[in-house]
């Protein structure tokens, strides 16, 4: 599990999380992710990606170390400060920047597997009226480096967060984009309901409520 610190950015004095992760977790999900955003970013084409810049990631003593821009609040932590209710125009304008932002990645030849309300940001300042998209540790690459489209797979791993991933993907079915936007729809219909038709069900087992 990664720790989140807020920090300062020597000589610019610009506001920065710093993210921790400890070596011995047998992870290597910040570094992952650091190689993620940079070659996000490394695309001239596309000015406006909303996603964080990276300033610095390495290794240092017992921890893998992420340093990245600071965002502000995510919309999970939106969503409970207006007492769990989004008008239909909110969440239209939130659409709209969040069908972009997934877009651009998979304009980039990867796939999020994680898309819920925690993992989209507002920006800080002048950006505050930008949605920002993060949380690239379960991202996958979906056009090979040949140019080819992952083959269809089954009994993949169940992975990101489960009210939130598609129906293939509790299948255990490989996905794809579609699946990414399976979960934008699901998250459309959370802020519209304040919560999923599927969220309280009752299972006699953790097999039955997956």
């Amino acid at each position: 599990m990664s720790l989140v610190f807020e920090g300062i950015k020597e000589n610019t004095n610009l506001n920065v999380a710093v993210k921790l992760e400890p070596v011995n977790s047998g992870l290597s999900g910040l570094i992952y992710e650091c190689k993620l955003y940079n070659y996000l970013h490394n695309d001239s084409t596309v000015v406006d990606k909303g996603i964080p810049n990276v300033y610095y990631c390495s290794t240092e003593g017992d921890y893998n170390i992420l340093v990245m821009d600071l965002l502000g609040a995510d919309l999970e932590t939106l969503f409970n400060q207006t007492l769990r209710k989004f008008s239909l125009k909110t969440v239209l304008m939130l659409m709209d920047q969040m069908i972009a932002r997934i877009q651009f990645v998979h304009s980039r030849n990867f796939i999020h597997r994680d898309l819920c309300p925690q993992n989209f940001c507002i920006g800080t300042k002048k950006t505050a009226h930008k949605i920002f998209l993060l949380g690239f540790g379960k991202a996958k690459r979906y056009i090979l480096r040949d140019g080819k489209h992952i083959p269809y797979r089954e009994r993949c791993m169940l992975i990101g967060t489960q009210r939130f991933i598609s129906v293939n993907a509790h299948l255990s079915i490989e996905r794809s984009c579609r699946d990414d936007m399976e979960s934008i729809g699901y998250i459309a219909m959370y802020f519209l309901r304040g919560m999923l038709p599927w969220q309280g069900l009752k299972a006699t087992n953790k097999r039955d409520k997956l």
